[in-house]
Parts: C-alpha cells; sequence; structure tokens
C-alpha cells in the first residue's frame, strides 16, 4: 500500500498548499482521510429515521458535504477540520432529505399547527406549556395530541439543521450552527450570531428537565437515541417522541424571537 500525503507532511502543511494549488491529489488525501467521518454523521441522522431512508443514499448526501467543506475550510480562523465538516455534512444530508420532500403533506401541517399553538401560549404565558394546553388549544383531547406526537417523530423531520435564521444566501444559520458555531464570519455577523447562541441557549435552559437532558445528551454529548433511552430507563420511542416535543418547544420559542415577543 502507497504512502499518504499525510505521512509526508503534517496536515497543516497539506491544507495551506491546497489553499494554494487546489492539487486534486491532496483533495483526495482529505477524501480519504475524512470519509469515516462522514459515515459517523450519516449514522447519528439515520438513527431514528423511517426505513423508507437508506444509510447508503445518507452518505452520499454527505460526501457532497465533505467536497463542500474541503473547498471552503480556512486554517486562518483557528477552527478544527473536523469540527467545520460535522457542520457542512449534516447539514448537507438534511438539504437533500429536505429536498425529496418525502414527509407527507399532512404530517408537515400538523408539525406546523403544534408549532403554532407552543407559540402562541407560551408567548401568552410567559413557561412551557403542557401537553394539555397545547391539545386543548388544538382541540384534541391529551391522548388524541399524544398520537400526533408520535406520529410527527416517526419522521425524524425536525432537526437542528433546519435554517431558522436567515439574512441572505451566504448567512443562514441553523439551531445546529448556532450551538457548534464553526462557521467563517465577518465580524459584525459574528456578533450577531454570537447573540443568537445566547438566545439558544436560554431556550434549551427553558424546556424540562427531561427534554434539556435529551437534547444535550444528543446534541452535545452525541449519544444515540437508544444510548438515551438506556441512561434514562426510558424506552428508544419515547426518546424520540421527548425529542420531537423539544425540537417543536425550541423552534417556537425561535419563533417568537423572530417575531419579537420574547
Amino acid at each position: 500500500m502507497g504512502k499518504s500525503l499525510l505521512d509526508e507532511k503534517s496536515e497543516e502543511e497539506l491544507w495551506q498548499e491546497y489553499r494554494q494549488n487546489k492539487d486534486p491529489k491532496i483533495r483526495d488525501t482529505f477524501i480519504r482521510q475524512y470519509a469515516p467521518l462522514v459515515k459517523y454523521v450519516a449514522g447519528k441522522v439515520y438513527d431514528g429515521m423511517p426505513s423508507t431512508v437508506e444509510f447508503d443514499d445518507l452518505v452520499s448526501y454527505g460526501t457532497f458535504g465533505l467536497l463542500d467543506a474541503i473547498e471552503k475550510f480556512d486554517l486562518a480562523q483557528n477552527v478544527k477540520f473536523k469540527t467545520y465538516a460535522v457542520v457542512r455534512i449534516r447539514g448537507a444530508i438534511f438539504d437533500e432529505l429536505r429536498s425529496t420532500d418525502w414527509v407527507p403533506r399532512s404530517v408537515r401541517q400538523k408539525i406546523r399547527e403544534v408549532e403554532e399553538a407552543i407559540s402562541t401560549l407560551e408567548a401568552q404565558h410567559g413557561r412551557s406549556v403542557s401537553d394539555q394546553e397545547v391539545a386543548t388549544y388544538l382541540k384534541m383531547d391529551e391522548e388524541e395530541y399524544v398520537k400526533t406526537i408520535v406520529k410527527i417523530s416517526g419522521t425524524s423531520v425536525l432537526s437542528l439543521n433546519d435554517v431558522w435564521f436567515s439574512g441572505d444566501e451566504n448567512d443562514k444559520m441553523s439551531i445546529q450552527d448556532s450551538i457548534e458555531g464553526p462557521e467563517t464570519l465577518k465580524p459584525d455577523v459574528e456578533v450577531e450570531r454570537k447573540e443568537i447562541r445566547r438566545i439558544v441557549y436560554d431556550v434549551i435552559n427553558q424546556l424540562p428537565e427531561k427534554e434539556k437532558k435529551i437534547i444535550i445528551l444528543y446534541h452535545y454529548e452525541d449519544l444515540t437515541l437508544k444510548e438515551i433511552g438506556q441512561v434514562l430507563d426510558i424506552t428508544e420511542s419515547r426518546v424520540s417522541q421527548l425529542h420531537t416535543k423539544a425540537m417543536l418547544r425550541i423552534r417556537s420559542k425561535l419563533t417568537n424571537v423572530r417575531k419579537g415577543i420574547m
């Protein structure tokens, strides 16, 4: 087996060279080096996805994200490439999933209805609201509301990679971006995004305790839904439902932020 360029030079030296000459050999070296990262991120996304989604498809989508990360990475920003690439890979996967529009329209409609209900009620009350309050607002009984959450969670459509803040095409921000913050930004945009990160942290801290734990374990500690279930001693499907509830709350609160209510 031939020597890799990484056997001859440091990764930092290769990045510096690649910025200058775009040598395809260096690019291919980075692709081979970080291909396992694509599979890792695809595996995280695949966890809990419906059976209609193929793991190999997610890997293919993520590979485009890796290529994009390699082209746009800048050593001068003092961010590890792995951190930067994870966001690009995950974003590429969700972009493609959204573009294929595989979620039934009826489910998307339910998501909008529940988000709007939570947003309205929490703006009125200034606190997290209960399932019963949301169900009453939606003119459902609590059992019907729980079934709705189960149906939504089964699609795994709610993601921290959904764009919730956007100035122009080059100034998009997902909730995950606000947590990991690896982007190369202009100073004025960075100041604005630091404020957005603060808001996201506040929103997560306002979640009911179990939902907050699930968000932290899944998005910060990198545990799978199954592993979280073992930690909290609940079923994987229950973790999925609570994660869905947490995401609905987060997105509804951020909607209120954008409206200037909070």
